[in-house]
């Protein structure tokens, strides 16, 4: 399992609530690791995802309940949120999962795809047609976001999952990176850099050298084999 959060509502908060979502989502997905469809499960199962769709349903739903939980009574702690992307592998299997503008690309046979749509104001325009992508990068409410873990009851999750193929490459990044680096130069990168390590140096330092406004995360994966990634 690979999760990035991006904590929103302050240092403080933001700091708790991603640390509450990923060790939360860490803690369902181990605890339903024996689990099939026909056990009990921390939440009700969804018979349209498979058993690693729902496991990491539970884990953004628990999250989300736990933030909820860190506020009551914590006044600095009002307000605080975080997004969330993670993928949960099983060879090339895949289930994937996010809440807010943290994404998720495809880089396969030199193509880069993104595999998550942001839930974010500026998102949403684009979609309408009344927003370029250039004008959206622009936008004095282009770090709004529409979705996140925030401890609300109306909690959407958009979980999909998907059959990868050995060669794939996966990042998982905040919008610090995505907000300064169009999906090109993202696949540019991904192109150039055959070390994990060094293609995330490398997102560092390119969205840094672009004005790096925010909290930059980038996680690189490749899948080995149909056996192991």
């Amino acid at each position: 399992m690979f999760v990035v959060a991006d904590g929103m509502g302050g240092h403080v908060g933001g700091e708790v609530a991603s640390e509450l979502a990923v060790t939360e989502i860490q803690n369902i997905v181990e605890s339903t690791a024996e689990l099939g469809p026909l056990d009990t499960w921390p939440v009700p199962f969804d018979q349209s995802l498979g058993r690693d769709g729902n496991r990491l349903q539970a884990g953004f739903d628990n999250a989300n309940r736990r933030i909820a939980q860190h506020m009551e009574g914590a006044e600095n702690l009002r307000g605080m949120a975080t997004t969330a992307v993670a993928v949960l592998l099983d060879g090339v299997q895949a289930a994937l999962a996010h809440v807010g503008d943290s994404r998720a690309y495809l880089y396969r046979a030199d193509q880069l795809t993104r595999l998550t749509s942001d839930h974010s104001w500026v998102e949403e325009q684009m979609r309408a047609g009344m927003l370029t992508e250039a004008a959206a990068r622009e936008h004095p409410w282009r770090n709004i976001v529409t979705k996140a873990l925030s401890g609300s009851d109306d909690l959407q999750v958009d979980v999909a999952e998907l059959e990868l193929q050995p060669g794939d490459r996966l990042l998982l990044c905040s919008d610090g990176l995505s907000s300064v680096l169009n999906d090109s130069e993202i696949g540019d990168i991904m192109a150039a850099n055959h070390d994990l390590q060094e293609g995330c140096d490398e997102f560092v330092n390119q969205a840094n050298a672009a004005g790096g406004p925010d909290n930059i995360t980038s996680l690189l994966l490749h899948v080995a084999s149909a056996a192991g990634s």
